[in-house]
């Protein structure tokens, strides 16, 4: 209970200073909210109306704590990009679209890292192994955004199995999610393997041996239920990264999701809409990251009892 608030308590303070930063950092750069939402044909009375309608007419510091304040109030606020659309509604909208594609990628990267990852440490053949060491090395060094670029090629352009550029529905969500879960099974493969070859090497194994067992059920039944501890930490950050907005992904897809709706933010200067989008990134990499560490305790007994130790 002791570390689950001392998370909670860490959490808000690194989102108060993330917002900050976040505030300061767009409130210095260039660009005027108020002209880019109005366009250059407005006049200067309606850019003072605006300015009055959104506070952008008062104080910078005041400006941050009555947003702040109406954040927990569950107040966010009104686009000026989307046309004084609730920022919530935008967000809401945008959700499902990339929850969707983090659980595909997800499914994508399990089933393509634990299967690979076995049978790479099967003692048979060198081949499958060869084969893998080379998917996983292409896998690591190509970006999820060059290899979105190549699935549009081949699957929208050569073989036509989608419109690139147009999204239509969560259907078309499989190439995208399969571009993002190719580079991150290449790294969950480099990581279970490397835990996978520590625990063949462990004691309990050795007896699992002497006692006739064979060397799948070994790898299946004994060693990958320790093997899976370590790579629950780069799942995490797989989730997290996938699930706060896959930006370039979605960009290169035209998927409207969280990443695609905090570009255009930025592009608008929309400090409403990009504040609120930071601070739940933030709290999506927090949250996801606390968890992680949870199910590691109760994963593994042993970390549990050791914290106990030290107290």
């Amino acid at each position: 209970m002791r570390f689950i608030l001392k998370r909670i308590l860490s959490a808000l303070i690194t989102i108060f200073l993330v917002s900050v930063l976040c505030f300061i950092t767009f409130n210095i750069i260039r660009g005027d909210p108020v002209s880019t939402a109005l366009g250059t044909t407005a006049t200067a009375e309606q850019e003072a109306i605006l300015r009055k309608e959104t506070g952008l007419d008062q104080n910078p510091v005041v400006r941050y704590f009555q947003w702040f304040g109406n954040f927990f109030s569950g107040n966010l606020g009104n686009s000026m990009r989307f046309q004084g659309e609730a920022v919530s509604s935008l967000i809401l909208s945008r959700l499902p679209v990339s929850l969707v594609l983090t659980l595909l990628s997800l499914l994508f990267t399990l089933l393509i890292a634990t299967p690979l990852s076995l049978l790479s440490m099967h003692r048979k053949t060198k081949l499958p192994g060869v084969i893998i060491n080379i998917f996983t090395a292409v896998g690591i060094g190509i970006p999820n955004f060059f290899m979105g670029i190549i699935f549009i090629w081949v699957f929208g352009v050569v073989m036509r199995l989608f419109i690139p550029g147009i999204y239509s529905g969560y259907t078309d969500l499989v190439f995208p999610a399969l571009a993002i879960a190719i580079p991150n099974a290449a790294v969950l493969i480099k990581f279970l393997r490397s835990s996978l070859s520590k625990e063949l090497n462990s004691d309990y194994v050795r007896t699992a041996y002497s006692k006739g067992a064979s060397h799948s059920i070994v790898l299946r039944r004994h060693a990958l239920r320790n093997a899976v501890i370590p790579s629950v930490a780069i799942l995490g950050m797989i989730i997290a990264e996938t699930l706060s907005g896959s930006i370039i992904i979605e960009k290169v897809f035209s998927i409207p999701g969280i990443g695609l709706l905090l570009l255009s933010a930025i592009n608008a200067r929309d400090y409403q809409l990009i504040q609120t989008l930071v601070v739940y990134i933030t709290f999506i990499v927090i949250l996801v990251n606390t968890l992680v560490d949870i199910s590691i305790q109760y994963i593994d007994p042993r970390i549990r009892l050791e914290k106990e130790k030290n107290k």
